[in-house]
């Protein structure tokens, strides 16, 4: 049960948590479209777009500013009490530290959960609308462009039907080294092999060269074969909007479309190292705003007759290095240095033992 004072504690924690949270979402809006105003005007971006660019970027302005706004609301509500001698008053009636600690992290349990689903809801929905809206309105100077060619692409239509391509050009909509697989319960039913496809617009077919159909019984064996000597049009039963999916950056895809995608790769033996990487940091990252409150705390009364200002210095290098190490982790995981799931929680572990040092070097 919380009492008198967990209330009083919180209360504090969430006020200034939210005026920081609307700070940081200023001080991003604002520079932000001071970077990307000379894009919108050269591309003669309409208001009502740039508006709605706006709206899908701030839940991910709030997923960067928020481990931030935590740290700062931490080291204010709970320095602030140090300042008034309400800290002294504490210790002076047997409250430790710990049991001061206990509503604030109890916040960061909370604010990780929710951090977790605006990241895999929000986030990456908005991720993938604002990365639309840069490709389609912004021609010129795009931060987002789409690769141009895909290679060794993959697509899983339903649970019978594989299709894969060596090479897809998106703007021509020109593919090559097809093979698509029905596979039933137990055997294979037909397997299409092509040089080459391309789609066609008046049919909303895909045009379909040097080709091969072979169908198959109960047993596995060859029933049928047909070899196509000229071009032909075929319904495959997908569309070139299906393989531009395969053109979209993990930052789009939430962690389930992520897991999904990474099985499906593994199944056609593609190399999922960078995949995994970035989707374990989507479960890392959440964890954020614990840890940053679990350094916060010993940091405020660490030097209790400055508090507030060496907590605040100290809150900056906390945050920066934290972020730095989750980069260096990312980037060691790309290439292949470390495991992907060690990478992402790199900066976690490191932050958490460091944690726990302060903690113990604290006069609780």
């Amino acid at each position: 049960m919380l009492n008198k004072l967990d209330r009083y504690l919180i209360n504090q924690f969430w006020i200034i948590l939210g005026i920081a949270i609307l700070g940081f979402l200023s001080i991003f809006m604002v520079v932000d479209l001071i970077e990307n105003l000379d894009r919108f005007m050269d591309n003669k971006v309409p208001s009502p777009v740039v508006f709605k660019y706006y709206v899908y970027t701030l839940p991910y302005f709030i997923s960067i500013g928020l481990p931030m706004a935590v740290l700062i609301s931490t080291v204010f509500s709970l320095g602030s009490m140090v300042k008034r001698n309400e800290w002294t008053a504490m210790k002076a009636s047997g409250i430790s530290l710990y049991r001061i600690a206990l509503p604030l992290v109890i916040c960061g349990v909370l604010l990780s959960g929710i951090s977790f689903l605006l990241d895999n809801k929000l986030v990456a929905y908005g991720n993938e609308k604002r990365f639309e809206i840069d490709r389609d309105y912004v021609k010129r100077k795009s931060r987002h462009k789409l690769k141009n060619t895909l290679k060794d692409i993959f697509i899983q239509k339903n649970s019978s039907n594989h299709i894969s391509l060596s090479k897809y050009y998106l703007q021509k909509t020109v593919g090559y080294d097809l093979t698509m697989v029905d596979l039933g319960d137990l055997t294979i039913n037909e397997r299409i092999d092509a040089k080459k496809i391309s789609w066609d617009l008046d049919s909303l077919k895909w045009s379909v060269s040097d080709y091969s159909i072979r169908q198959f019984n109960e047993h596995g064996l060859e029933t049928n074969v047909k070899i196509g000597t000229r071009d032909s049009l075929i319904d495959l039963g997908f569309m070139p909007v299906d393989i531009q999916q395969q053109a979209r950056k993990p930052d789009e895809l939430d962690y389930y479309r992520l897991t999904e995608r990474i099985t499906q790769l593994k199944d056609n033996g593609v190399d999922t190292v960078k995949w995994e990487v970035t989707r374990y940091i989507k479960i890392s990252f959440a964890f954020t705003n614990l840890i940053v409150i679990l350094c916060g705390i010993p940091l405020v009364v660490f030097k209790e007759r400055s508090s507030l200002s060496f907590g605040a210095g100290a809150s900056v290098f906390v945050i920066f290095g934290y972020y730095a190490l989750i980069k260096f982790g990312q980037s060691l995981g790309f290439k292949g240095v470390i495991e992907p799931m060690f990478s992402a929680w790199l900066g976690n572990i490191t932050f958490i033992l460091a944690a726990i040092v302060l903690f113990w070097r604290a006069k609780t």
